[in-house]
């Protein structure tokens, strides 16, 4: 038997409405109640987490390992050390790999790879059509009998509506959720930053935010014709906050994410040509970022992520229009969150915060995650709010380093990350 005991943290679990200081016993793996241990375990671990908060083990929802294909720029081994040192227990991996997992052996690759070599919990997620073209479904059944827990063609969009209708449809029938990249081509061209001020000054093709909305509008509809939920994932403007605000508010099933940098910048950050700015959709105006905090804040918008984003260096070190779209976020995101979210803005409180990151996603994705119920998979958080820490790039788990973010203070950070009981990450 092995066990451990967190002692005198301050237990936040949204999932059970719980906030008290309070131990916490891990034993094989489990949460486990005191009071039902009849013979205590000779040999227990101890952790002071006096002036910690201690918390269900947090979920990213939104991440890119690149494995299969592109294990230059991660590995789902790196991306695992790189979630477990941003606090992160469960992530949730993107489809845009090669080859694509549009396919039950590509989701076994995974799965198995995984389960070898990764320090967490990683749930892949299935492609909504062949090889990500946006034409043809894949075998959406095949896929949600293989394991995934959505589908996306994240990094790409669905332009054909009948297409992603049916998509929805299929979904429904194998009760997946649906995670769409908001993107219609024919508005966004060949734009790379947003478009406004900052792309007329510098003569870069512009990203409209009409270009996002309007996907989120057709989403909408689909949501509503289908009885289905569909994710808006990464969000960015303010008119799409606008939309999926008046959309849930007459209970059509469409949620929303946001990811730290499109509320830690705008896009006046690209003004230096700056490749590690760039990213999909693009950094935006103060009074979107505006919009999303008030978004956030309302509940409009009720999952954080990091659309965590790997590219090697060379990559990125050419002319900005050439440069891959994308930054890096595990370890970053819950910092820059607290920091801007709980500490400087104050618009939500740790308790939301936390939530945000365990029963959202998990609700979403139907998974048995984000919870510290008794017989839960030992997966938790410590956390320390009020600890300053300097960004250091050059010391992060990932295998790649295009963060904008390197050398910024913040305010707030995970200390320990413990996965099926065993710590496996402490600051």
């Amino acid at each position: 038997m092995s066990a451990t005991i967190i002692r005198n943290g301050r237990v936040i679990d949204p999932a059970n409405k719980r906030d008290e200081i309070t131990d916490l016993l891990l034993v094989d793996g489990k949460i486990t109640d005191q009071s039902a241990i009849r013979s205590p375990p000779s040999e227990i671990e101890q952790i002071d987490a006096s002036n910690l908060i201690v918390c269900p083990g947090l979920i990213d929802m939104h991440v890119h390992l690149r494995e299969p294909g592109f294990s230059h720029k991660e590995t789902i081994e790196s991306g695992a050390r790189a979630a477990a040192a941003g606090g992160f227990t469960t992530i949730v991996c993107m489809p845009n790999t090669s080859p694509v997992p549009d396919n039950p052996s590509t989701i076994a690759w995974i799965k198995d790879r995984a389960s070898a070599i990764a320090c967490v919990k990683v749930l892949p997620t299935g492609a909504i059509s062949k090889n990500l073209a946006g034409e043809e479904l894949a075998p959406i059944g095949s896929l949600a009998q293989a394991g995934v827990v959505a589908i996306t063609d994240d990094g790409h969009c669905i332009q054909n509506h009948e297409v992603m209708r049916r998509a929805v449809e299929y979904a429904r029938m194998v009760n997946l959720p649906v995670l769409d990249h908001c993107q219609d081509y024919n508005l966004v061209g060949n734009g790379v930053v947003h478009e406004g001020y900052w792309s007329t000054l510098l003569g870069l093709p512009g990203w409209p935010a009409a270009g996002e909305e309007a996907i989120v509008m057709r989403n909408i509809l689909l949501a509503e014709l289908c009885d289905h939920p569909i994710h808006c994932q990464h969000l960015t403007t303010a008119g799409s906050v606008r939309l999926v605000r008046e959309a849930r508010a007459r209970g059509i099933k469409i949620s929303g994410e946001v990811c730290p940098h499109h509320i830690a910048l705008t896009d006046e950050a690209i003004q230096n040509f700056d490749t590690n700015y760039k990213v999909n959709p693009p950094l935006r105006s103060q009074t979107d970022i505006d919009a999303l905090v008030e978004g956030i804040a309302d509940g409009t918008l009720s999952i954080l992520c990091s659309d965590h984003a790997p590219h090697a260096d060379f990559e990125k070190e050419v002319e900005f229009d050439a440069a891959p779209f994308g930054i890096i976020g595990l370890e970053t995101e819950l910092g820059l969150f607290l920091d801007l979210l709980v500490h400087k803005l104050r618009k939500i409180d740790l308790a939301r915060l936390i939530e945000m990151y365990t029963v959202e996603p998990a609700r979403l994705l139907k998974i048995d995650a984000g919870t510290l119920s008794i017989g839960a998979r030992a997966d938790v958080t410590l956390i320390d709010s009020e600890l300053e820490w300097k960004v250091r790039v050059d010391q992060f788990e990932s295998a790649s380093r295009n963060s904008p973010f390197s050398g910024w203070t913040l305010k707030g950070r995970a200390v320990r990350t413990i996965a099926g009981g065993k710590t496996v990450w402490k600051l």
